[in-house]
């Protein structure tokens, strides 16, 4: 049996500051923003992959709240290490600096947003 294909893809997260992740994520990051909605800003990753994130007072504040305790996004390039000094250069804090995770046979680091979200920039070292 088949079933329709889905064109893309977007995650969805809160922010109690949305200027913030704004300028994180489109000064900092340099991601695309394809779409204001006014409290509710979408970003691209990929070419069929997106961000979003919308203003909410009840967002929790804290980085170790469990929603954000427990997400990792994870963006994937073969330019980990140009990240890393790219974003260094700019005074951003990372939590863990490039290096190899024999583990899962991976290249990351790892950094948080404004909103205290785990980022992990990350390369394949075996593609799938």
């Amino acid at each position: 049996m088949t079933h329709p294909p889905f064109s893309s893809q977007i995650t969805f997260l809160y922010t109690p500051d949305l200027a913030a992740t704004a300028h994180f994520y489109e000064e900092m990051l340099l991601l695309p923003l394809k779409l204001d909605q006014g409290s509710c800003r979408i970003y691209q990753v990929s070419q069929d992959g997106y961000l979003g994130f919308c203003q909410r007072n009840d967002a929790p504040q804290e980085a170790s709240a469990p929603t954000k305790h427990h997400v990792i996004m994870t963006l994937v390039t073969s330019e980990v290490d140009e990240w890393y000094q790219r974003l260094s250069s700019r005074e951003v804090a990372f939590e863990k600096p490039p290096s190899i995770n024999t583990k899962y046979n991976i290249y990351h680091c790892f950094l948080r947003d404004p909103n205290g979200y785990l980022i992990e920039i990350q390369r394949f070292l075996h593609p799938f």
